[in-house]
């Protein structure tokens, strides 16, 4: 069994990536209404994957006896003005997430529970592919976007994203 603090933190960060799943999930549906396809398929894998990420987190409770709990997620409310507007959103939501799971994995070092900071090992790894990923995607919008042929070719590579599963093994 885990400590409590950290089942409890755990539990909420399965909330967290299932939010984000939801944020992504309504940024694609922002990109298909401006028929922008490549951006919406870039958020749509994104979207697989943070629900993946929830289901890690779930599985890692329930190989350590813990309960899962499942609470009420609130539904994105963001209003954007510009196609820049969701990758920044993005950019700063990542961060938010990396801060969270940092703070769990602290925690887990103060109290010895070495199990739970080695399953946090590969989500801090990807967090920071995620963040580099949500940076660079506002850094080529900046670069390209301001041209149409600039916007049509990073949609096209956008567009050629897959969804690959994790590879974390619990």
């Amino acid at each position: 069994m885990l400590n409590k603090e950290i089942a409890k933190l755990l539990n909420e960060q399965l909330k967290k990536e299932l939010y984000s799943a939801y944020l992504y999930l309504d940024i694609a549906n922002y990109y298909a209404d401006q028929n922008l396809s490549g951006f919406e398929n870039w958020f749509f894998v994104q979207t697989q994957e943070e629900r993946d990420h929830a289901l890690l987190f779930r599985q890692y409770l329930l190989n350590n006896g813990e309960s899962v709990i499942l609470e009420e997620i609130a539904a994105p409310r963001e209003k954007y003005n510009s196609f820049r507007e969701p990758l920044v959103k993005a950019f700063e939501h990542e961060q938010y997430v990396t801060e969270s799971i940092n703070n769990i994995y602290k925690i887990a070092y103060s109290i010895s529970d070495f199990r739970t900071m080695q399953f946090l090992d590969w989500f801090i790894k990807e967090q920071g592919e995620e963040e580099k990923n949500a940076d660079d995607n506002i850094k080529k919008y900046d670069l390209f976007a301001g041209d149409p042929k600039g916007l049509y070719m990073l949609d096209s590579e956008m567009k050629a994203r897959v969804y690959a599963p994790p590879s974390l093994v619990l």
